[in-house]
C-alpha cells in the first residue's frame, strides 16, 4: 500500500502523488568554524551546496526555496546565508534523503520554520536511540523530525516542476531516497551514489551492496542521458560518472564473489585488493580494505 503520513502541524499547500557521522559525535569532535559552503548552479532552478557532510541540493524559484537534506548542525547559519545569496525567499521544505548526521543534522534550525519530509524509516530512526560507529545517538526532539513520511513516492508541484522523492529499498540504508527535479533535469542520488570514492554502506540499518548497485542501476534506466547528478558525496557529477561507479561496484561485487566461490579468506581477499583501475577510489571516506570488508560482509548475509 501507499502510504503518505502528516506528523503534527497542520498540511500546507502539497500536492502528493502517492556519512555519515552521529551527529552530536560530529559536533564535539570537529571544528566547522573554518568550513565554508560552496554554491554550483546546477541547471534550471537547482544549485548544490557544499560545506561538511553530503551535498546539499537546494530549488529556488517563485515559491521560495526547498532543500535536500542540511548538513551538521553548527554549519546552518552558514547553510543560511548561502541560501540568502540564491535566493530571498522563504525556505518551505527540507527534504530528508536518509537518516545520517551529515545529512540531517541540520534539521532542528531549519525544521522551526520549514517542513521536513523523508521517507517513513527516516522518521523512525530519527525518533529513536541509533547506534552506529561504536556511538549512540539520541533522538532528535519534534522539530527536527519528518513532518511528512512516505513510503514509496511523494511529489511537490514547486517552483514550476514536479520534484519527486523515490524510495529505494535496501541501498545505502533502509530509507534512502532519490530526488527528481524534473524540469531542471537534476536528480539528487544522497549517499547511494559516491563520486569517484568506494562508499559507505550501513550495513546495520537496512543497507547492502548488491542493493546499492541495483538501485544505481534503477536509476540510470529512469535518468535522461543529458541529467546533471547530485551526489550525496563527491563533484557533480553526470549520467556517464555514475554508469562509471555502477561498474565499480559490479566489480567489487563480481571479484569478491569469484573469491569467495574458491574459498579464499576476508584476509586473502583484502591482500588482493581491488583491480588498479580503481586505484584512485580509495581517498575518500572509505579505504580499500574496509571497502571489501563491507562487500563480504554484505554478500556473506
Amino acid at each position: 500500500m501507499k502510504r503518505t503520513r502528516i506528523h503534527g502541524r497542520p498540511f500546507v499547500a502539497l500536492l502528493i502523488t502517492t556519512f555519515a557521522m552521529n551527529t552530536g559525535a560530529a559536533m564535539g569532535q570537529r571544528d566547522f568554524s573554518k568550513v565554508e559552503i560552496k554554491t554550483t548552479h546546477v541547471a534550471g532552478g537547482v544549485y548544490m551546496l557544499e560545506g561538511s557532510g553530503g551535498n546539499i541540493g537546494v530549488s529556488a524559484g517563485a515559491d521560495g526555496l526547498i532543500i535536500v537534506d542540511d548538513q551538521f548542525a553548527p554549519l546552518a547559519d552558514k547553510i543560511k546565508a548561502a541560501l540568502k545569496k540564491i535566493d530571498k525567499g522563504k525556505l518551505a521544505f527540507v527534504l530528508n534523503t536518509h537518516y545520517h548526521g551529515d545529512h540531517v543534522g541540520g534539521n532542528v534550525a531549519f525544521g522551526r520554520d520549514a517542513t521536513i519530509i523523508a521517507h517513513t524509516n527516516v522518521r523512525r530512526r530519527l525518533a529513536t536511540e541509533q547506534k552506529l560507529f561504536g556511538r549512540t545517538t539520541p533522538p532528535l526532539p519534534k522539530e527536527g523530525l519528518p513532518v511528512i513520511t512516505f513510503d514509496e513516492s511523494l511529489a511537490i508541484h514547486f517552483n514550476d516542476e514536479e520534484i519527486t522523492a523515490l524510495h529505494f529499498p535496501h541501498g545505502h540504508t533502509d530509507g534512502d531516497s532519490v530526488i527528481f527535479f524534473s524540469k531542471s533535469n537534476v536528480i539528487h542520488m544522497a549517499d547511494l551514489y559516491f563520486n569517484g570514492m568506494f562508499p559507505f554502506v550501513d550495513l546495520d540499518h537496512g543497507g547492502d551492496v548488491q542493493g546499492v548497485a541495483d538501485n544505481v542501476q534503477a536509476v540510470i534506466k529512469l535518468a535522461d542521458p543529458n541529467a546533471k547528478i547530485i551526489p550525496g558525496h563527491g563533484p557533480l557529477a553526470t549520467v556517464s560518472d555514475m554508469k562509471n561507479y555502477h561498474e565499480m561496484l559490479t566489480d567489487s561485487i563480481d571479484l569478491v564473489t569469484k573469491a569467495m566461490t574458491e574459498g579464499k579468506t576476508l584476509a586473502e581477499i583484502k591482500k588482493g585488493g581491488m583491480p588498479a583501475k580503481w586505484k584512485s577510489w580509495e581517498g575518500g571516506f572509505i579505504p580499500t580494505d574496509k571497502w571489501l570488508e563491507t562487500v563480504h560482509r554484505s554478500l556473506s548475509r
